[in-house]
């Protein structure tokens, strides 16, 4: 039986509680294609146990999958339980960690060229996403990925559309100016800043609120379920709908792991990532338009829908063809290519 190592944050867990999960750290017996015994698959993520890429992701594939009967179990850790991003798809790579989920820009790190995913208006939306996230140029980058991470890719979901707040409307690109806008302390959403002409101002996530109260910062860009659970609304009074980022999630595996299991367990695996895609899609856009309405009925945010992404988009296509080269910007010409 393979030995699997115990990821920091599980050592850190009283031992009944290991117990209790039955998780990937203990030993388990080999899948593979002949090999038998069952196996536990664990899978990370950041988001709390409400957030619909629990509820309606990583949750739901694990029921179906549980569902099966087919010696294989999804045990799920949410709320960042097994570390925070970096950690862990560092232990994915590892193996300390079977799957999880995480953005491109965080996985950009690891692997440069996979960033573009996150780049503002690269995709005009979820249905660009995945009909390129299927498309044979894709597949390349994922055979890429794999071969410099030791993990496999195995779908895209759809984190959201992400959007300006601020104290007044964000029509137009230069209605950036003057103004202190939140972006994450990342090498690709600070391109992102440039690219739509925003003076970016980097703010731990957990500082946000307090940084948009006090006034050290302007305002920020988040998708609006985002901008709701962590109550932006009460500090800023206008949401302009710019959708300048198409919000992704890439569902990761160890490799090692993924070859363990037989080839019925991989498909049935691969199967419930993607039909989850949909669903979760669903109830990501269904949140979305709850809160937005609440917030028109109830005078809260004022929502402003008229916003100029035309010139937003031609201002971030112009930066990104003009600053990235190599690898980034094959890719990035092939994205925007697969829009027209």
């Amino acid at each position: 039986m393979p030995t699997r190592k115990i990821p920091r944050a599980l050592a850190a867990l009283p031992a009944v509680a290991l117990l209790a999960t039955g998780c990937t750290a203990m030993n388990d017996s080999g899948g593979g294609d002949g090999g038998d015994g069952d196996l536990t698959l664990s899978f990370a993520n950041s988001y709390t146990t409400e957030h619909p890429h629990t509820r309606c992701g990583i949750q739901s594939v694990a029921d179906t999958v549980n569902g099966n009967d087919n010696g294989v179990t999804v045990e799920t850790f949410p709320n960042s339980q097994l570390g925070d991003d970096t950690e862990r798809f560092t232990s994915v790579m590892e193996g300390d960690i079977d799957m999880d989920v995480q953005g491109s820009s965080a996985l950009a790190s690891t692997y440069e060229p996979i960033g573009v995913l996150d780049m503002a208006y690269a995709f005009n939306g979820p249905d660009h996403l995945f009909e390129f996230f299927d498309s044979e140029a894709a597949q390349q980058l994922k055979d890429d990925f794999a071969a410099e991470t030791g993990t496999r890719i195995l779908d895209v979901w759809f984190f959201g559309m992400r959007h300006f707040t601020a104290n007044q409307a964000i029509r137009e690109p230069a209605d950036l100016q003057g103004l202190r806008m939140r972006y994450p302390d990342s090498p690709i959403y600070l391109e992102n800043a440039k690219a739509v002409g925003a003076d970016a101002t980097t703010v731990a996530f957990e500082e946000v609120y307090l940084s948009l109260q006090q006034g050290v910062i302007d305002g920020q860009e988040n998708p609006v379920p985002t901008i709701a659970a962590k109550s932006f609304d009460e500090v800023q009074s206008h949401i302009s709908m710019s959708g300048h980022q198409t919000g992704s999630q890439l569902v990761v595996v160890n490799e090692d792991r993924w070859q363990q299991l037989s080839a019925e367990q991989r498909e049935q695996l691969r199967t419930a990532v993607h039909e989850t895609r949909a669903q979760n899609r669903r109830c990501i856009e269904d949140e979305k338009r709850e809160i937005l309405d609440g917030w028109r009925n109830d005078g809260g945010m004022t929502v402003v829908d008229d916003v100029d992404r035309d010139a937003f988009a031609a201002r971030a296509e112009e930066y990104f063809t003009n600053n990235l080269s190599g690898e980034q910007l094959r890719l990035y010409q092939q994205v925007r290519e697969s829009a027209k």
